[in-house]
């Protein structure tokens, strides 16, 4: 066809940018009225979950919450196969427009304490130091996504300095001095 599209527009802008326009043309309003009600068609046997969650995610949303931290952060306990994961699935399909725009960190790979580094990336003069951490370039290339730490517990007590930092400032500098910056992210 000869037009092109608003749709269309959307659609490249966001694939450039990772910014999930399309959805932003629905109406985020409309989008976060019905959060609950998506999230339940693939989260079974969570209300109570789900419903926390999502009111958290309308407040933040709302400006009730800081707009320099994450939109929300949650931390979901539970023996495999009661819905964590997929409950973060859910989320960055809704929110972000895709389930992928989940940055998945493993961290039983982050049980050492030099392991921190892996995180934010090593400290100039050291093997690695030009490819970034972990975190921070998953973060840096899709600024709106879920971060979900998977095993959490299994972590260096170091480890959860970066995560107090990241929920209380909503950013961190990486080993490259750039700041990152997480207050799209829900953690």
């Amino acid at each position: 066809h000869d037009t092109v599209t608003e749709n269309e527009i959307a659609d490249i802008v966001g694939k450039w940018t990772g910014i999930p326009v399309s959805r932003l043309m629905e109406g985020e309003r409309e989008k976060l009225l019905r959060l609950d009600e998506i999230i339940h068609k693939r989260v079974v046997g969570q209300d109570e979950a789900v419903r926390l969650v999502t009111e958290a995610i309308q407040r933040s949303r709302a400006g009730i919450a800081d707009p320099n931290r994450p939109i929300g952060s949650f931390l979901f306990l539970g023996p495999t196969g009661v819905g964590k994961t997929e409950l973060a699935k859910s989320l960055a399909d809704c929110l972000f427009d895709d389930e992928h725009n989940l940055v998945r960190i493993d961290m039983t790979e982050y049980m050492e304490k030099f392991s921190v580094s892996r995180l934010i990336g090593a400290p100039p003069g050291y093997v690695g130091y030009d490819e970034g951490g972990q975190l921070t370039e998953a973060v840096r290339r899709k600024p709106y996504s879920v971060v979900l730490f998977d095993e959490v517990e299994k972590a260096h007590p170091d480890v959860f300095n970066i995560l107090l930092q990241i929920l209380d400032d909503g950013r961190i500098t990486d080993s490259q001095g750039r700041t990152v910056d997480f207050k799209n992210t829900i953690i």
